[in-house]
């Protein structure tokens, strides 16, 4: 069977949110792309990706310009050649992994749609239980204990708590949700880059006994030649994020031992493909994965799933963007939660697209 793709349509798909902090950054509008890949036989492909500016280097404006010349580069071309058309992008254009992430993620949704399948059971997966942790962003420590409390009360087992500014201040909020949801509720931290050396050092050794899962980035990725020391003299296992966007950077952080576990993002990685790459390598090296994310609607929450269902290496499920303040849902089918468990249709690829009436009012161009 061959398909040939006949145009695609991109658009700029913002999101208001309520206000989320970071060590880096704070995020009011989600800033993401949706592009639906038109083929000769009827098979669309849906695909999308949220900008973060401070963390990948792109923004809304930048993937929407760039989607213009990916589609330009695969129209007319076969998309079930899945890998050819993902080589022929990074042979055109370096970088860029978000916008690529949007494409790999349709040209694959065609692919499980051409074979009949649940796009988990196209990558060779089977079903499994996803339950996702929740996230809180950088506040004060009483209020952000106030949110750990609520969290609770909702079912949440485990609790995700952003840090990476001032160390002490970091200790507090840690110590604080500690206290408030008590010793059965799995932490894991996150900072962001946001800590220096030696700032990291004292505030890790200082978080010890409050049960922390573990940490991820907890330095800039410049500085990724120190994380084997820091690894050596924190407590608190430590997780690549920032540092990994392909398995190249897999390979060089776990052979440096300077990680305990790696945190695959679609939008780090270029999308599924080279997703699977890096958990198949880390698996390699006995370290396991953590699937997240930017601030992805579900469209792009469902192939993320989806990923997880198909790799057992993915451990870990950060998987809540959809849950962190976004005030409106356009999509129609994907996954759901129950509760913080997530779940994916039976039909064919993603089963997911966004809504027609929202799309009426998003900025639109078809190549």
């Amino acid at each position: 069977m061959s398909l040939q793709v006949t145009h695609t349509e991109i658009y700029k798909l913002p999101l208001p949110m309520e206000p989320f902090v970071i060590a880096t950054e704070v995020s009011t509008v989600a800033q993401n792309t949706f592009i639906r890949i038109h083929t000769d036989q009827g098979i669309v492909g849906m695909g999308e990706c949220s900008a973060f500016p401070m963390l990948v280097g792109e923004t809304q404006a930048t993937c929407f310009e760039v989607a213009k010349d990916l589609a330009r580069l695969i129209k007319g071309k076969d998309p079930l050649e899945v890998s050819a058309r993902l080589e022929e992008m990074n042979n055109y254009l370096a970088y860029n992994t978000t916008i690529k992430s949007a494409f790999d993620i349709a040209l694959l949704d065609i692919s499980a749609k051409a074979a009949g399948k649940p796009l988990y059971a196209f990558l060779g997966g089977h079903r499994k239980k996803i339950v996702t942790d929740l996230t809180i962003g950088i506040g004060e420590p009483e209020a952000m204990a106030e949110t750990a409390k609520g969290f609770v009360r909702r079912g949440v087992e485990t609790i995700k708590i952003k840090l990476g500014k001032k160390g002490s201040d970091d200790v507090r909020r840690v110590k604080g949700i500690r206290e408030a949801v008590g010793a059965d509720i799995a932490l894991r931290i996150d900072a962001n880059q946001g800590w220096d050396y030696d700032t990291a050092v004292k505030t890790l050794n200082a978080l010890d006994p409050y049960g922390i899962q573990f940490c991820e980035q907890p330095i800039h990725h410049h500085f990724d030649h120190l994380l084997p020391s820091l690894r050596l003299e924190s407590p608190i296992p430590l997780m690549a994020d920032e540092s990994v966007f392909n398995h190249y950077d897999a390979i060089r952080l776990i052979e440096a031992n300077a990680c305990d576990y790696v945190n695959i993002k679609l939008a780090k990685s270029g999308g599924i493909m080279e997703a699977i790459r890096i958990a198949n390598t880390a698996r390699e090296y006995g370290v396991p994965c953590m699937l997240g994310g930017m601030l992805e609607s579900r469209l792009a929450l469902t192939a993320k799933v989806h990923l997880a269902m198909s790799h057992d290496n993915i451990r870990f499920y950060d998987l809540d963007t959809c849950l962190l303040g976004q005030l409106e849902d356009p999509v129609l089918g994907g996954a759901v939660y129950h509760g913080f468990e997530l779940q994916v249709p039976e039909e064919p690829g993603i089963a997911a697209d966004i809504d027609p009436e929202f799309l009426a009012h998003c900025e639109k161009v078809t190549v």
